[in-house]
């Protein structure tokens, strides 16, 4: 487990979860949302965003967390280890609101500098039809790589806790 890949629906708890595993494991979180976006929500192009998910891959152990189906080939093909939070969408979409309420105006430690927590509709929505829209192709995508790649579905709180109690210690 060196190099792992955490997927779900905003607010599933993909940073949270990145933190806690790199408390046990030791390797290094590489928060996508960090490198993704420039001050005020500035969006790369295409190309540039894959040279660097592509830069940002290449090392030997790291935690990384954030969906990007753009990018979503070349992080699955380095991953050994591939975490999908598979949560309700109601919870998600509670921890975002939670969320944007708790830093709005203010920066969130796994966003990038000058990205201050705004309320956005249109992500709203996003999160509102992951489930629906999202889920079933990128589950299609890991149930392919089954066989050669360690995945793990993770659907509550629970089975969490219970993935953590796994981990051996660094």
């Amino acid at each position: 487990m060196n190099r792992i890949l955490i997927l779900g629906c905003c607010g599933a708890g993909k940073s949270t979860l990145a933190v806690e595993l790199s408390k046990y494991l030791k390797l290094s979180i590489i928060h996508l949302d960090q490198h993704y976006f420039g001050p005020d929500w500035k969006e790369p192009e295409t190309s540039e965003w894959r040279e660097k998910v592509a830069l940002l891959s290449q090392g030997n152990k790291w935690i990384m967390d954030g969906n990007y189906g753009g990018t979503l080939d070349i992080r699955l093909q380095r991953a050994d280890t591939i975490i999908y939070l598979d949560q309700k969408t109601w919870k998600s979409l509670y921890r975002v609101v939670r969320r944007t309420i708790k830093y709005h105006g203010k920066v969130r430690p796994d966003l990038a500098p000058g990205c201050k927590e705004r309320w956005d509709i249109n992500f709203l929505f996003y999160v509102l039809h992951f489930n629906q829209i999202k889920k079933p192709s990128i589950l299609s995508r890991l149930a392919a790589l089954a066989p050669e790649k360690s995945i793990h579905i993770l659907k509550s709180a629970s089975d969490i806790e219970s993935f953590i109690q796994t981990l051996p210690k660094a």
